[in-house]
């Protein structure tokens, strides 16, 4: 058997042992094979990833996404289609906003996936592509995930999915939205006086109070308060 196979194997039984499948269980078993494959080759870690991703639920998902996200001359080698393959199949909340903000953002604000990739699914009869698009924009602004800023990108895809009413997608809006508003404020204030007629209300909601108090929801904060 390849090395890889045999070690995504290796993961699948760690994996199926553990007490219980919550995320610090299984990042305790991600961060063990990230130590085992620190000094393995780009192409071998790859190779891994993309055989655990394969018939994985979310569990490899974690160990596969985060494990690349830790190597990084592996994590150097994505491109368009290495990301097209690892978004297949995806249609649960949980497992779109995890490779949006581990693989694809970063990869994404590296220059590994282009524009045009971001946009495309933007435009997709997809739901979650969809909102795949909006969720990689946060590592470009997210300082908790090393994002300096980018406006320009960010409202691109927003001005894509200007009008979308589906859910999945205005929620990923406003994430992207409030994100951008913690480094640039005056931009976001502007886009929303702007395109205010084509916003859903929810976004308006959530991201004038993150600008104006600080928080998406102002109910949430006199809670906290009281």
């Amino acid at each position: 058997m390849k090395p890889w196979l045999s070690l995504a194997e290796e993961v699948r039984r760690d994996l199926a042992s553990l007490p219980r499948i919550d995320t610090p269980s299984v990042r305790s078993v991600r961060r063990r094979y990230s130590k085992v494959l620190a000094n393995e080759s780009p192409r071998i870690v790859l190779r891994f990833v993309m055989s655990l991703l394969a018939g994985g639920g979310w569990a490899e998902r974690v160990v596969s996404w985060e494990v690349l996200a830790a190597h990084e001359r592996a994590f150097g080698l994505l491109n368009d289609r290495l990301v097209e393959e690892m978004a297949h199949g995806l249609a649960d909340w949980g497992s779109v906003d995890l490779f949006g903000v581990t693989v694809l953002g970063p990869a994404w604000r590296a220059g590994l996936v282009t524009d045009s990739k971001i946009l495309a699914w933007g435009r997709s009869q997809d739901r979650w592509r969809r909102r795949l698009a909006l969720v990689a924009t946060v590592p470009l602004n997210a300082r908790a995930r090393r994002g300096t800023g980018n406006a320009r990108k960010t409202l691109r895809v927003c001005r894509v999915l200007l009008g979308d009413s589906d859910d999945m997608v205005v929620k990923a809006m406003s994430w992207s939205l409030r994100e951008l508003a913690k480094q640039d404020p005056k931009v976001v204030e502007a886009f929303l006086l702007k395109e205010e007629d084509r916003l859903s209300p929810r976004v308006k909601r959530e991201v004038l109070n993150k600008l104006r108090t600080g928080v998406k929801s102002s109910r949430r904060r006199t809670r906290n308060v009281a």
